[in-house]
């Protein structure tokens, strides 16, 4: 099974699992849980949602992560700012990029918009290997993201 059908496979699971809770934080954590232990790639996977103009950690699996990002630099910031996805096949090579696990080699965020389109979170996977990443994650991670929308926490 290539890289784009199991994420279509992982969609249609998360689709009948997200039925069964209208809770965001219960949501986010089935995401976080299903999707890191399915897609072996993944060496941390979880979500940051703004507060108050503050990009707080949500649920996520992986080593601990930052819990909070400072403002408007590393690769979550630039989904924010940006309101697009961002691949980066190497993290030393993205300006501003924050380190909350030194091993990170590459990366991939999605955002996440309410209901007025406005970006309120984003979707953030690392891996330990350069180049980990390509448009089949983007694709079928923006897709699963589409479930969550309207994003409100």
């Amino acid at each position: 099974m290539n890289k784009a059908q199991l994420y279509n496979r992982i969609f249609v699971q998360l689709e009948d699992l997200l039925k069964k809770s209208p809770a965001p934080v219960a949501s986010m954590a089935t995401v976080s849980a299903v999707l890191f232990h399915k897609l072996k790639h993944y060496s941390w996977c979880g979500f940051y949602y703004l507060n108050s103009g503050d990009l707080i950690v949500g649920p996520y699996q992986g080593p601990v992560a930052c819990q909070m990002l400072a403002r408007h630099k590393g690769v979550c910031w630039a989904a924010i700012d940006t309101r697009k996805s961002q691949l980066v096949p190497d993290v030393e090579q993205f300006a501003g990029h924050i380190a909350c696990d030194s091993r990170t080699k590459s990366e991939v965020v999605v955002p996440l918009r309410n209901a007025y389109g406005e970006v309120v979170a984003v979707f953030d996977v690392d891996s330990h290997v350069l180049n980990s990443f390509d448009a089949d994650d983007v694709q079928g991670i923006e897709k699963i993201m589409q479930l969550l929308e309207p994003f409100e926490i």
